[in-house]
């Protein structure tokens, strides 16, 4: 504990009595040193730091803005901590409190510089983006949120455990605690600790990021946030799944949106009615009318008479559209359908359905004849 404090209830009649000394003109003369700080604080935040605000806007890098917008605030709370100092000073306080109010004035210097940090490094700042560049790392929508935590989690760790020695606590003691704690912490939370390597793996190895839709063996839809411990995925449904990242990172992912193209594949069947000709006929036009569509894929085409089927002549297509947006491709597959359609009507071709011809023998057929005769003469008696 901090030395020098006098100790309750001495403290007490000590402050009582020292404010008893203090006059009215003296609390009047520190009630005017804080008011000439906040006015300052007001010239300050009003004036004078927007205009650095607008000169620095002018530079070619928007680093010192964002510092001087981060720290903005802070600022403004920091000419009020000096005038509460710098009052205190002034009014005739037993030397004894000097150090304590020397404490709680670097504590709170301590603090702002904190919280100008903290909001420095939130997942806008134009610092990540520097740094990155500076050290060839590429920051996605996943990984600057990411970076962000960490680094904000260390500013308050710093942050806290510098104002804990500045109050004389034995920070390594505390660290020592927590070292001889770790190991049954890490047997109480294996499923945490494998979420949040589950989720440095997803992060780092960037198997899909914000707004991907993916698949895997238990889930399929949209990833709509990844935290340390879960991943959430919107479903086509709406519902949205959480999934621990330690459960994703050790399944098959299929990303659906780094498709650069989309395939598109059947079998048409035509009826076995069909004249060879027009079978060729129908394949070169299908064919040909891929290879002139804007939004067909041409690096590869396939149309061929493919089999005779149970109850059709099969044509093979095998393509690939240009979008890879479920809804343009639905309207792209819609238009090749109908364009098909009207190829077949054009040449007189009918699509087969499933069908089974019965075939029968001469003789068998007089005997059905004959016994159909005998059955209408037996009806007329």
């Amino acid at each position: 504990m901090p030395e020098n404090i006098p100790e309750s209830p001495e403290a007490i009649t000590t402050i009582i009595s020292s404010w008893q000394k203090v006059s009215w003109e003296e609390i009047g003369i520190a009630i005017g040193i804080i008011l000439i700080f906040l006015v300052f604080r007001k010239i300050l935040t009003k004036y004078l730091y927007k205009l650095i605000l607008r000169f620095s806007r002018k530079a070619p890098t928007d680093v010192i803005t964002n510092i001087l917008l981060a720290f903005e605030k802070p600022i403004r709370v920091f000419f009020v901590i000096i005038g509460f100092y710098v009052a205190y000073l002034y009014l005739p306080f037993p030397d004894a409190y000097d150090d304590i109010m020397g404490r709680l004035f670097r504590t709170f210097i301590i603090t702002q510089f904190a919280w100008g940090l903290y909001n420095l490094s939130s997942t806008t700042s134009e610092i990540f983006m520097k740094v990155g560049k500076r050290f060839d790392i590429e920051f996605d929508d996943i990984l600057m949120p990411f970076i962000s935590k960490l680094v904000r989690f260390a500013i308050i760790a710093m942050s806290l455990s510098i104002i804990a020695s500045e109050w004389d606590y034995d920070v390594s003691g505390f660290v020592a605690g927590l070292g001889l704690g770790g190991l049954a912490f890490a047997l109480a939370a294996q499923d945490s600790i494998g979420n949040f390597f589950g989720g440095v793996v997803i992060i780092t190895e960037k198997p899909f990021t914000l707004g991907d839709w993916i698949s895997t063996p238990t889930v399929e839809g949209t990833v709509e946030d990844i935290t340390f411990r879960s991943t959430k995925i919107r479903t086509f449904a709406q519902a949205l799944v959480t999934v621990p990242n330690s459960t994703l990172a050790n399944q098959a992912i299929t990303n659906w949106s780094q498709m650069g193209k989309r395939q598109i594949t059947f079998n048409l069947g035509i009826t076995y009615t069909t004249p060879k000709e027009k079978i060729e006929r129908c394949v070169q036009r299908i064919d040909d009318m891929l290879r002139n569509h804007d939004e067909i894929h041409q690096e590869l085409i396939m149309v061929r008479f493919n089999a005779f089927n149970s109850s059709s002549l099969d044509i093979f297509l095998y393509f690939f559209t240009k979008t890879t947006q479920w809804e343009e491709f639905l309207r792209v597959r819609e238009d090749i359908n109908l364009r098909i359609m009207g190829i077949l009507e054009e040449e007189a071709v009918s699509v087969a359905f499933p069908s089974r011809s019965i075939y029968m023998e001469k003789a068998e057929m007089d005997k059905m004849s004959t016994s159909v005769d005998a059955a209408k003469d037996n009806s007329s008696l």
